[in-house]
């Protein structure tokens, strides 16, 4: 196959993707936290400020608010608060919806038509980089695993921070691979620059600070010192990098606040207020450890609002009145495998059979000398790096999307089973495509309700909610559906509604009451005649409405039909 065919079927293919992810975009609700974002975005144009949603970083927020700034929406800015913790910004959203009515759906759907780029840049990457390793075939393979993937569909329609994350992650690696094979100043400077980028998106990317470092030294192992380049100048890039990745995040947030000293940050977190523990909390009152510390007269290099938002993560996972879920348990604290279980049960079974080949012919070539051992280290470490440091966090565990990170440079690396198709091994080649055409196809049965895909392991996405909830499958996306389909029955009155968002369905017109909540958990209490619709959290018991199982009576009824995979239609008869 000549060159220029497979640069067609790349752009084909990213056509397909740019396309799914656009309808996915425009029939979706806005998810739980996509009204808090708008609202924090809008904010950091309008004011030049960051203290809403500082707990993520702003650069995708303002990528998406851009052309709403462009519209005639209606903001409300009296419930900004710049007091330690407060989040205000949740509240904000809700009233965003609230002032816009239905014209808010159409502000939500063109802010994340401004983010479908993201995925796309992320299926260049994945392409380019397999190409460079591998081979134009396995370039393409990488590619069609990124476009299809049912989790990148999910949140590339969103313009929450994580797709985003996930795509100048993995561009900052390529440059930085780029630049290890080829030190120039040229690809240095890109290499900091795109680090930089990252750096805005998600503040786990910070680990890269730390990684970029260790990875060049472990580069210049097998180096022979008459191909190499001096350390001294590979040093004095290196740092360049760094320095500008430093530099562009500190740029980003117009360096509000940077090199603010260390003992003048009021900290709310445990570990950094000072506290041993939640009772010494409430005897004393702290705001920051480093106070007597000669550590706290150092000035941060970072934004004062970044290092501010660290803080606020950090409480979120001390605090263990957040109820983690898995596998039909609710409790206080996480699980350590929760997101390797989460993995085995929401990517692809097709897959995993490709990650399984991928391993079996890294093995044969590195029987065979291969010299791949270098980029396979390259993709690893991240990837391996960012599970490790989730996973250790076991305050509570809600999102699977919390690992989305790690995909494309498991994309790229599983790229090399096209290797099977070259070396003519038909059984692997075979069974490889075999896996490659079930995974897509698994994954465009579930479309456009990619958020809630589960694989068939566990029979699907009807029996996702017996495994995990929240994001993972009901994040309020739905909400548009179950409109949809209460236009195409009008007979389904009296009609009694329980969602699981940001907002109330009645500020887009869905003016329905709440079902009738079981509050002293009656076994043998039953709702009247009528037609309910259920989202999922609360027919599992999670939520914000109290009491938290006021709902899960409903479990005792068979659906007649759902909105999407996360909101249950219940006909109750006399």
């Amino acid at each position: 196959m000549k060159q220029n065919h497979f640069k067609w079927i790349a752009v084909i293919l990213l056509t397909i993707h740019a396309s799914l992810l656009a309808w996915s975009a425009t029939t979706h609700s806005p998810n739980l936290n996509e009204p808090a974002h708008l609202v924090a975005g809008v904010s950091h144009w309008k004011f030049g400020r960051f203290e809403l949603y500082r707990v993520n970083p702003p650069l995708v927020r303002m990528v998406a608010t851009l052309p709403v700034l462009a519209s005639v929406a209606k903001y409300e800015w009296s419930g900004f608060s710049e007091s330690a913790g407060a989040r205000p910004v949740f509240r904000m959203g809700r009233q965003f919806i609230k002032t816009n009515g239905e014209k808010s759906i159409w502000y939500f759907t063109i802010a994340r038509w401004a983010c479908i780029p993201f995925s796309l840049l992320g299926g260049l990457i994945c392409y380019l980089w397999a190409k460079e390793i591998y081979g134009q075939l396995a370039g393409l393979f990488s590619l069609t695993l990124w476009c299809f993937s049912p989790n990148i569909l999910a949140h590339g329609q969103f313009f929450t921070p994580d797709c985003g994350a996930t795509v100048l992650g993995i561009t900052a690696a390529y440059f930085f691979w780029r630049w290890l094979r080829q030190p120039n100043w040229k690809l240095a400077i890109i290499a900091g620059l795109v680090l930089g980028l990252a750096e805005l998106t998600k503040m786990t990317w910070i680990i890269l600070f730390g990684l970029w470092p260790l990875i060049w030294l472990v580069w210049q192992i097998p180096q022979k010192p008459d191909n190499t380049i001096s350390w001294k100048k590979q040093t004095a890039q290196l740092a360049c990098i760094l320095l500008l990745g430093l530099y562009l995040l500190n740029l980003g947030y117009g360096f509000e606040g940077t090199f603010t000293k260390l003992n003048h940050f009021e900290f709310i977190s445990n570990s950094l207020a000072g506290y041993e523990n939640e009772e010494q909390r409430e005897k004393k009152k702290k705001i920051n450890c480093f106070s007597d510390s000669f550590l706290g007269e150092i000035p941060v290099p970072l934004p004062k609002n970044y290092v501010l938002g660290i803080d606020v993560q950090k409480r979120d996972f001390e605090q263990f009145d957040r109820e983690s879920y898995l596998r039909g348990e609710f409790r206080d604290h996480g699980w350590w495998y929760y997101y390797l279980y989460a993995l085995a049960i929401k990517v692809p079974l097709g897959y995993w059979i490709i990650f399984a080949l991928s391993f079996l012919l890294a093995f044969y070539q590195r029987s065979a000398g291969s010299s791949h051992w270098l980029d396979g280290l390259m993709l690893a470490v991240p990837s391996l790096t960012v599970l490790m440091l989730v996973s250790i966090q076991t305050g509570f565990n809600h999102h699977m999307r919390y690992v989305l990170l790690i995909f494309p440079f498991s994309f790229i690396w599983m790229g090399q089973s096209a290797l099977w198709f070259a070396e003519k091994k038909k059984i692997a080649a075979v069974v490889t495509a075999f896996s490659l055409v079930w995974a897509i196809g698994s994954s465009l049965m579930i479309y456009p309700h990619s958020l809630s895909y589960f694989n068939e392991a566990i029979g699907g996405p009807m029996e996702g909610h017996n495994h995990l909830i929240n994001s993972n499958i009901d994040w309020g996306q739905d909400l548009l559906y179950l409109k949809e389909w209460i236009e195409k029955h009008p007979e389904v009155q009296p009609l009694n509604i329980c969602y699981y968002g940001e907002y109330a369905p009645t500020h887009i017109g869905m003016n329905y009451p709440l079902p009738p909540v079981n509050e002293k958990q009656d076994p043998n209490f039953q709702p009247p005649p009528g037609w309910y619709a259920i989202s999922v959290n609360y027919l599992k018991g999670y939520g914000w409405r109290q009491p938290k199982d006021g709902f899960i009576y409903f479990q005792n009824y068979e659906p007649i039909a759902t909105a999407g995979f996360s909101i249950y239609i219940y006909h109750i008869k006399n």
